[in-house]
This record gives C-alpha cells, structure tokens and sequence, in this order.
C-alpha cells in the first residue's frame, strides 16, 4: 500500500481518522481465521485508527469463544474488542444484524460500521481508506475492499447486479457469448482505480450509518449468499451508491469460512441454502415470470456447457449433480410443487 512519506508508526496513512467506527465480524467453526482476522485490527489500531469492534460465535460449539479469549491474551485483552455467543446459527445476516443493531443503539452510534469476514485480514493501510472515502464522499453509502489471496492477486469484489442475461452468462460459461454481453456480465472488470458498482461483496464492506437507517437490515430470510446483493440493492432504491475502493486491499482465503468456495478442495456440492438465497433474490425484486425466465436460461445455458466440457476434455470443477439441483430448487418445480 502506497504510503505518505510522512507517515509514523502510530497514524493513519493522511493523519488521524476522527470518524467512529465499528467493526463486525461473524465466526463460525472458524477461531484460528478469526483471530488472524482480529490480529489484524489490533495492528490497524495501533497506528491510530479507533475502532471498536465485535465478534459474535453462531453457536460453532467447538469452544470457538474460549479459543479467542485465549488467543486475544497476546495482546493483553483490548478494551476495545469484544466477544459474544450467540444463541443459534442463524446465518450471516443474523450475525452481523446483531452487531449493527447494538451500534444503532449504542450511547454514540459509529458514522461507519465494517463488516469483515473471519476469513479476511486488513492488510496494513486498509481502513483508512474507506473511511476517508465515505467521509469525502456524502451520497456514497457503502464501500468495498480490494479482496485479494495472499500473494496479492486480486479477487473479483465489484459486480452488477444478477440478471436473466448474467444468469445466461454464468451458465454458458462461452467467452465469445460474455464479450457479447458486455456490460450485462455479472462481475465487473477490475480496476486499479474506484468506481460504482451494484454490489461488492460482503467480506470487506463497509456501511455509512444512515443507510440502515434509511434501508433497514441485512434481511435474515437469507441464511448465506445473496444476503449483501440484496442489501446493496435496497440500499440503491434508498437513494446511496456503491463504490469499489481499491487502494483498501484485504486478504481473503475464499471459501474458508464456509468451505463452499474453498478452491483448494475438491468442489462440494451445493448446499440446499445457496438455491434458496439465489431464488428468494430474484422473486423479492424481479417477481415469479423473471426469475422463471433466468432459471431456464441458467439451465439451458449450463447444459450446454457441460456438453461442451464433455467434447473437449474440459476439467470438471462444476459442484457435484448441480444441474440437478438447480432444477430441483427452480421456480419452474417449485411452483409446480405448491
């Protein structure tokens, strides 16, 4: 991260932040992760950013809570970073909602609130940035990390939103067919400078206050995924943009909070909640014809590919019966069955 050549160990990259923050992070069977994932607070905190900051267990039932207690004795137990135990699993959007609902009620409710993964670590520099953008930056309401693997190749974290044409995309998996596309594809280029987006992804994203006042929660009905696309999306028809800012970039192990996405792994098969998320998204903004149309096109399209995979000796990373249970979870059975 590039550096002003003034900077002291103890500020932010420009000088001091005043502007409150809280910080949000959600584990789930994933202690060690979330230490790494405090650790890295607790350096950003010592070069001057105040913060305060709040990780809550979803009920792991592995001593996740006893291991972070243990852990953050290193550092001499910070006032500033608190622990809680939840008392069920309710997800994602759960998790985080309890902590933001805490911020809205606290005696001096923070300007800024970031959500961070367990699986995600600040590089050094990381939230001085979004701070400042949102602070330079009044109509913008939420803003997202550079998400990046360890040796620093970046992630895609800035899309469009979903759509009929996207889900076509995603399935046919064709280049000349998404350079066709263009500005329907899902995920946006990436960039080296900020820009809007629709949606950034949730493991690095940070909220402007008065965009949970104006657009309301996380929406709980999500157990994962989709959760932060749905958010972004009430938070545009609030009248609040979305923009990606590059220069905070933020270590992400993809899939090892969830094991899901985890590209390490052989690929797993999809979990009954994804096709629920997905499908709750599309009926909530776009309605039963829409989200019908996108579902055929998604299954049209993947078939095609896997037909093509076959022909050319692709390698297979698909999840294991997923057009099956894409089809099994679409509106067109769905329906059907109710």
């Amino acid at each position: 991260m590039p550096k002003d050549a003034s900077e002291g160990p103890n500020s932010t990259d420009r000088g001091p932040l005043s502007s409150p923050l809280w910080v949000a992070i959600v584990n789930y069977k994933t202690a060690a992760l979330t230490l790494d994932c405090l650790a890295s607070l607790i350096a950003e905190h010592r070069r001057g950013l105040k913060m305060t900051a709040v990780a809550v267990d979803n009920a792991s039932g592995d001593g996740s809570l006893e291991v972070l207690r243990q852990g953050l004795e290193a550092y001499r137990n910070p006032d500033w970073i608190r622990l809680e135990q939840l008392p069920k699993n309710g997800g994602f959007a759960y998790g985080n909602n309890v902590v933001l609902r805490q911020a809205l009620e606290a005696p001096h409710p923070p300007d800024y609130i970031l959500l961070l993964n367990p699986d995600a670590t600040a590089r050094e520099g990381a939230i001085a940035p979004l701070v400042r953008f949102l602070n330079e930056h009044p109509k913008v309401g939420l803003v997202g990390s550079r998400l990046e693997d360890p040796d620093g190749t970046p992630q895609t974290s800035a899309f469009r939103f979903p759509s009929i044409w996207s889900e076509l995309d995603n399935g046919l998996r064709l280049g000349i067919a998404s350079r066709l596309m263009g500005h329907r594809r899902l995920a946006l280029p990436i960039a080296a400078e900020p820009h809007p987006a629709d949606w950034l992804a949730g493991a690095s994203l940070m909220i402007r206050r008065e965009v949970l006042e104006t657009a309301g929660l996380f929406d709980e009905d999500y157990f994962l995924y989709f959760e932060e696309v749905d958010f972004c999306h009430r938070a545009q028809q609030a009248g609040w943009e979305c923009w990606y800012v590059p220069e905070s970039r933020v270590v992400h192990l993809v899939g090892q909070s969830t094991g899901v996405t985890d590209t390490r792994r052989s690929p797993q098969r999809m979990p009954q909640y994804w096709f629920e998320s997905r499908q709750r998204y599309f009926l909530k903004f776009h309605g039963a014809r829409y989200t019908a149309i996108a579902d055929l096109l998604w299954m049209v399209g993947f078939a095609l590919w896997r037909v093509r995979r076959w022909l050319f000796r692709k390698p297979d990373s698909d999840p294991p019966y997923f057009l099956r249970d894409f089809f099994r979870n679409s509106i067109w059975v769905k329906r059907g069955q109710s």
